[in-house]
C-alpha cells in the first residue's frame, strides 16, 4: 500500500469513528453496538471495532451489563477545552455584563452547533448575580430566543435538518408546525431579532439577535430574557435595539466588518431614523457555524 492510500484509508477510518461518535445524542445516550450499526449503516464487525478503540481512549465508556455505550468523559474535557478557546468565550464577557446591567433581565450567550444552542455565557440578575459560564449545556432552537436568532441564518437545508429532528413543544405558545416556524425565522431575517414569546417557558420572554464571524456567517447569539409580566410586547422594541446593538459590536469585535453597500435592510425598531440607520445589522444567510 502506498503511502497516498494508507493517508486516505485514515481519512476513511476517522470518518467512521466521527459517525459512531455522532450516532449519540442528548435523546439517545446509550446505544449498544446493534443500534449503532443501524443508525450509522456500518457493518456490524466494523462498529465492534471502532468502539473498543474509542473506547480504549475514553471516547466511549461501557455500562456495568457490558452491552451499551455511552460518550466518555474525554469528550466532555476536550468539549470544555475547545470552547475556552474560543475567541467569543475571551471577548464575550464585557458585552454580557454591559447588556445586563443595561435591560436589567437575566442575558444568555449560545453557539450554534448544527443542532442546538449550546451556552457560552450567562448573566442573572436576580438569582445568581455573578456572571456564570455554562459549558455543555444546550437548548434548542426552535423555542428559544437565542435559536431562532441563529437559526434564521442558516441555510435551508440546516433549517430542514433540525425541522426533521423534531420541534418539540413546551409550552401552548411554542412553534411546532414547520410551514409557521420557517415564517417566523422570514420574519426575523426582516427585522433582525427574534422574540421567545414564552415558547420554551410559560410566562418568560425572551429577545435575540445573531453574531457573526469575521467572514459574516451567524454562528451564535444572545438574548435577553425575564418574566413576561416585566418583558412587556411594549418593551420588546426598546430591548431589540439593545441587543442588537451589543450582537454588532460584539460580532465587529470578532472581526466581522460589515460592508454599508450589501448589507440588507433590516431596520430597527422604531425610535429615530438617524439612529435606524447608523444600527442597522446586516441579514445574509450563511450555512457555516465555525468561528
Amino acid at each position: 500500500m502506498t503511502s497516498v492510500d494508507s493517508s486516505r484509508q485514515s481519512v476513511k477510518s476517522l470518518f467512521k469513528m466521527l459517525e459512531v461518535l455522532e450516532a449519540f445524542s442528548s435523546a439517545d445516550p446509550e446505544l449498544s453496538v446493534v443500534e449503532i450499526a443501524r443508525r450509522t449503516g456500518l457493518p456490524r464487525t466494523t462498529v465492534h471495532r471502532i468502539v473498543d478503540s474509542l473506547r480504549s481512549v475514553g471516547f466511549l465508556e461501557q455500562d456495568a451489563s457490558r452491552d451499551r455505550y455511552r460518550l466518555g468523559i474525554k469528550l466532555f474535557e476536550l468539549g470544555g477545552s475547545a470552547l475556552t478557546n474560543l475567541p467569543l468565550y475571551r471577548e464575550a464577557p464585557p458585552f454580557v455584563d454591559t447588556l445586563a446591567k443595561l435591560s436589567g433581565e437575566d442575558v444568555h450567550l449560545c453557539i450554534f452547533d448544527g443542532a442546538q444552542m449550546v451556552f457560552v455565557n450567562r448573566r442573572n440578575q436576580i438569582a445568581r448575580p455573578h456572571n456564570t459560564v455554562i459549558t455543555m449545556e444546550a437548548s434548542p432552537c426552535h423555542s428559544t430566543g437565542v435559536g431562532k436568532a441563529a437559526l434564521a441564518f442558516q441555510s435551508d437545508a440546516v433549517i430542514d435538518r433540525v425541522i426533521r429532528a423534531g420541534l418539540a413543544r413546551f409550552t401552548p405558545n411554542t412553534i411546532v408546525e414547520p410551514k409557521r416556524l420557517k415564517a417566523e425565522l422570514a420574519a426575523i431575517r426582516t427585522r433582525g431579532y427574534s422574540i421567545d414569546d414564552c415558547e420554551h417557558e410559560p410566562e418568560l420572554r425572551c429577545v435575540g439577535a445573531p453574531i457573526r464571524n469575521s467572514t459574516g456567517r451567524v454562528f451564535a447569539a444572545i438574548s435577553v430574557s425575564g418574566p413576561a409580566r416585566r418583558v412587556t410586547p411594549e418593551r420588546v422594541p426598546e430591548l431589540a435595539r439593545a441587543v442588537m446593538t451589543h450582537a454588532e459590536l460584539l460580532s465587529i469585535r470578532l472581526g466581522y466588518q460589515p460592508d454599508l453597500q450589501s448589507r440588507t435592510a433590516a431596520p430597527l425598531p422604531e425610535r429615530n431614523t438617524t439612529k435606524r440607520r447608523r444600527r442597522t445589522t446586516a441579514g445574509a444567510a450563511h450555512d457555516e457555524r465555525s468561528v
